[in-house]
């Protein structure tokens, strides 16, 4: 409408004392999380409210494999303590272990830890692709979760082999370094370059595992390589480290504590029954109530940890990419499946 003097209003003028109406934009929130950059709330309350989202593909799918796992564990750890009697040289006071029972615990050990890696390895793809659909608010079942893991699991044991070599390959550089010294110069030089070198290797250590935290992740949901998905994580986490490394930590420091409550119990009855009766039987009993308490203690808290990881992975995407654009397009009913939008564009 033309005014009095003959001109249109500039664009935007209102009159005085009338503001345009500010709308906030809305998020989108078709699953677990609000497709935007990510508070700490965010993920935390994610991790959790994807496990109420799918209970038997979270709890289920962790109980089937931790306890299988432990009953696979616990095997390898009996067997050397109802052989050999290995108990009742260990108190008649003289050489405690024979050779023989000590190969064989070692062993177990070995193989128990073995063990425990493969069990943490096929847990974290099937858990990534359980958050995988959660952000998108779908569910699924503990088959399909399976199926579409388990052609990634062969990558995830290769990085999880890099990663052991690298960090075996640090250490024994470090010790290597300590003891050449020893030799040219002396024990006291040696143990103040080794009091350096241990404290710039936990350093080092700490930061490579940040930053390469996102791997297994990768290597599910974006479906690459091994050597890919190491790069990619170094890349997504290094701009970002502080706070990926400071949310990781929170998160292990909560799990650690709910994981201390809950197995603290069974080792307080199993050490009470190894006191009260040193037979073989109450030291079996003993390492089987541990077993149940460590079993449990994973139950609780590998699907919250697991999530945590996989929700800072989507929000470094977010931030770093514009990934949250991409995500609002499987709030769309016209995407029939939402597993592709995890994969990164080819260049």
């Amino acid at each position: 409408m033309v005014g009095m003097s003959g001109y249109y209003p500039p664009p935007g003028f209102h009159p005085p004392g009338y503001s345009a109406p500010m709308w906030p934009t809305p998020v989108v929130r078709p699953g677990v999380i609000p497709l935007r950059p990510l508070t700490l709330s965010d993920v935390f309350n994610g991790a959790v409210a994807y496990v109420r989202a799918n209970p038997r593909a979270t709890l289920g799918l962790t109980a089937i494999v931790v306890v299988t796992s432990q009953v696979v564990a616990l095997l390898f750890q009996i067997g050397p303590l109802t052989s050999a009697d290995v108990l009742a040289q260990g108190r008649d006071g003289q050489s405690g272990f024979s050779d023989s029972a000590l190969v064989g615990l070692l062993a177990s050990e070995a193989a128990s830890v073995v063990t425990s890696v493969l069990a943490a390895i096929v847990l974290s793809g099937l858990l990534t692709v359980v958050v995988g659909r959660a952000v998108f608010g779908a569910t699924i079942g503990m088959g399909e979760a399976w199926r579409r893991a388990r052609g990634r699991l062969l990558p995830l044991l290769g990085v999880t082999v890099l990663e052991a070599a690298g960090a075996a390959l640090l250490i024994a550089v470090a010790v290597g370094l300590v003891a050449a010294v020893d030799r040219i110069v002396g024990d006291a030089a040696a143990f103040a370059v080794g009091a350096v070198l241990a404290l710039a290797l936990v350093a080092l250590l700490v930061y490579l595992y940040t930053v390469l935290s996102f791997a297994p992740a990768l290597v599910v949901l974006e479906r690459i390589g091994v050597l890919p998905a190491l790069a990619r994580s170094i890349a997504l986490v290094r701009h970002d480290f502080w706070r990926v490394f400071g949310i990781r930590l929170l998160a292990a420091v909560a799990a650690g504590i709910v994981s201390f409550a809950v197995t603290m119990p069974f080792a307080v009855v199993g050490s009470v029954l190894q006191l009260v009766d040193e037979s073989t039987g109450a030291a079996v009993a003993a390492v089987v109530l541990a077993g149940v308490g460590s079993a449990v203690g994973q139950i609780v808290t590998a699907p919250f940890t697991a999530g945590v990881v996989v929700l800072l992975y989507t929000d470094r995407r977010i931030r770093a990419e514009a990934f949250d654009l991409v995500l609002q397009t499987g709030a769309s009913p016209m995407v029939h499946s939402t597993d592709d939008l995890w994969l990164t564009p080819r260049r």
